[in-house]
């Protein structure tokens, strides 16, 4: 080691400094599980963003001190908050427990159904399952082969039905024939084939409601989770049901009209699976091995491509589903057509000022604020 060298020592302070941040970690994740502590006992929401906002501004102010951007002194403390919202959170659960109700998951052995599994015990629900799967494994208490193997519908303060989209609706009549007392909720992509369903839920006074994660089975319970409740009757009602079932830091629950959530949903998951899709197989004609395409490649590629893998690794039968079973799948397919056809007569022309204009639209129609 030449002597001369600054490098090691710096290391070695650096590596004192976080050994120190680490101590303080700890001690910042001791004080928020007596927080959570607290706020479970008094049944005080985990998250409160008012607070949250505070300490994200401090952070902010500090940047510049610390010779970083205020992006990355932001994403570091949500990084902090995060943590400390799971801690918080997870020191609740036994009290939670004491009013936590009992869950039934029809397809509990699924991505989908583990995921939900996860998130409903951490709410202090307990759960059992239902799936084919489990009928090759030694029966225990709470894990049924199929519904016929539930004596008592009854006994659950809420039915979950996690099937595939195109077993969704038969798993659905099969519950509802039986008319539980509880709460019925499915959590199908595509809501048209399940109307008939769901109407003779109405019917027959089954409390049954159409809810959809907008996310897959590997998203992190520590992070926003957005549900979107396809809503049959008074939206307002409907939310407040399904609060408690759902009840969790980072739910976020919205409403939208039944006759909506399948032309919404075509645009918000169908276009975007078919982009990624098509974005995929229109590479396969390029005839350039994978290896030159990466080694070469832009950021904005890069991003895409990350995109589009991720979907390309899911089941396609389910995307196959997504696009099928959508009624309103021929509105996109006939705006992708059109505004492909477009470009390309825009680029063929060198047409700047339109050009402009579609990016322009096109930027408006995605930012967030007007």
């Amino acid at each position: 080691m030449d002597p001369s060298d600054p490098l090691p020592r710096l290391r070695d302070s650096i590596a004192e400094v976080d050994r120190a941040l680490l101590e303080l970690l700890r001690r910042r994740m001791d004080l928020a599980a007596e927080v959570g502590r607290v706020k479970a006992s008094a049944d005080a929401p985990v998250v409160v963003r008012d607070v949250e906002d505070r300490v994200l501004g401090r952070a902010r102010q500090h940047a510049e001190a610390c010779g970083v951007s205020e992006e990355v002194m932001e994403a570091m403390f949500q990084a902090i908050i995060r943590g400390s919202v799971e801690r918080q959170y997870r020191v609740g659960i036994s009290l939670r427990e004491r009013r936590g109700g009992r869950v039934l998951i029809a397809g509990g052995a699924g991505g989908m159904g583990r995921w939900f599994r996860g998130f409903l015990e951490l709410a202090g629900h307990s759960v059992d399952l239902v799936d084919p799967a489990l009928g090759n494994l030694p029966r225990s208490a709470g894990r049924f082969a199929n519904l016929g193997e539930v004596e008592d519908l009854d006994a659950y303060t809420a039915v979950l039905v996690s099937v595939p989209l195109a077993r969704t609706a038969a798993i659905l009549e099969e519950v509802v024939e039986r008319g539980p007392r509880g709460l019925v909720v499915e959590i199908a992509s595509i809501k048209a084939p399940l109307e008939p369903v769901l109407a003779r839920a109405r019917e027959r006074g089954v409390r049954a409601f159409a809810l959809h994660p907008m996310f897959g089975p590997s998203k992190s319970f520590y992070e926003p989770l957005t549900f979107v409740l396809a809503a049959q009757g008074d939206p307002a009602a409907e939310k407040r049901e399904l609060a408690r079932l759902l009840s969790h830091p980072y739910t976020k629950l919205v409403a939208v009209p039944f006759p909506h959530h399948d032309r919404l949903m075509a645009w918000l998951l169908g276009l975007s699976h078919l982009t990624n899709i098509l974005f995929g197989a229109a590479i396969t004609q390029s005839g350039i091995e994978p290896a030159e395409l990466h080694a070469c490649a832009s950021t904005t590629f890069t991003r895409q491509a990350t995109t589009a893998l991720y979907v390309l690794s899911e089941n396609p039968d389910l995307y196959l589903d997504i696009q099928r079973l959508n009624p309103n799948r021929h509105e996109v397919y006939t705006a992708a057509r059109e505004a492909l056809a477009q470009i390309e007569r825009l680029v063929e022309e060198r047409d700047r000022e339109e050009f402009d204009e579609v990016m322009t639209a096109a930027r408006r129609a995605l930012t967030r604020e007007p």
